[in-house]
Order: C-alpha cells, then sequence, then structure tokens
C-alpha cells in the first residue's frame, strides 16, 4: 500500500514487500506464485523495480532463469536514481531559460525558480544519501 501510495503499481509493491520480509533470491515462477499473479506482471514490475535499483537480478549456481534480490543499500540506490533525474531536470530548464528571448522577462523567472527548486531538492537529497551511507 505504501508503494501505491507513492504512484508505483500495487503488484510492484507487493514484490517489494515479499523481499523485504523474506531472504530471496526468487525467481519469477516462485514471485509470481508466492504472491498469486501472472509472470508477465511479475517480469514488468520487476524490470520496473530494477530501473529504480532497490532490488538486483542476480543468478544462483547450478540454476537456470533469473533470480531477484533486495539491492544492497536500496534506499540510497533510490535516492541516487532521484538525483540523476533532478540533475537532467536542472539541465533541461537552465537551457531552456537561456534559450528564451530577453523580452520573455517573466517566463525566464518562472524558470529560473523552479531551476533553484530543484537544485536545493538535489542539495537535500545528496545529503540523505551521505546520512544514509554513513550508517552503514
Amino acid at each position: 500500500m505504501i508503494a501505491q501510495g507513492d504512484g508505483l503499481p500495487r503488484i510492484a509493491g507487493k514484490i517489494l514487500g515479499l523481499l523485504l520480509i523474506e531472504s530471496g533470491p526468487f525467481s519469477f515462477s516462485q514471485i509470481a506464485e508466492r504472491l498469486s499473479v501472472s509472470r508477465g506482471s511479475v517480469s514488468t514490475n520487476t524490470r520496473l523495480l530494477e530501473n529504480l535499483r532497490v532490488i538486483e537480478r542476480v543468478s544462483k549456481k547450478g540454476e537456470r532463469g533469473d533470480f531477484f534480490k533486495l539491492a544492497d543499500d536500496p534506499y540510497a540506490k533510490l535516492l541516487q536514481g532521484v538525483s540523476q533525474r533532478m540533475e537532467k531536470s536542472i539541465s533541461v530548464l537552465k537551457d531552456t531559460r537561456e534559450a528564451l528571448p530577453d523580452s520573455l522577462e517573466q517566463s525566464q523567472a518562472r524558470l529560473y525558480d523552479l531551476e533553484n527548486f530543484y537544485s536545493e531538492y538535489l542539495k537535500s537529497t545528496m545529503s540523505l544519501i551521505h546520512q544514509l551511507q554513513r550508517k552503514k
């Protein structure tokens, strides 16, 4: 329910919950069976969680297929992904602001305010990442 509240599909939250509560790694089939969902849904949602960097695809010696486990330091990795997106947003906003003609001074100011918002958000996110990594 927490993951769904954060905009993720409910199945992604269930997969994350499984990997938080029980030691993995789990195969596609094991996840599908444990959660009573389709393998396709598991595939889609594990890919999403991998992209967010909170789970990792691993192999098991002597086993075929992919397995999934909670990533090492998943919360700092999640925030690193957020930080990368913020850095890109800052760059796009700056380039857009600088490309606008001087006659659009108010538009430039609004873009600068949003750019500043992302810059401050990035600073606080980086600080949180460092705090999380120091606790390890």
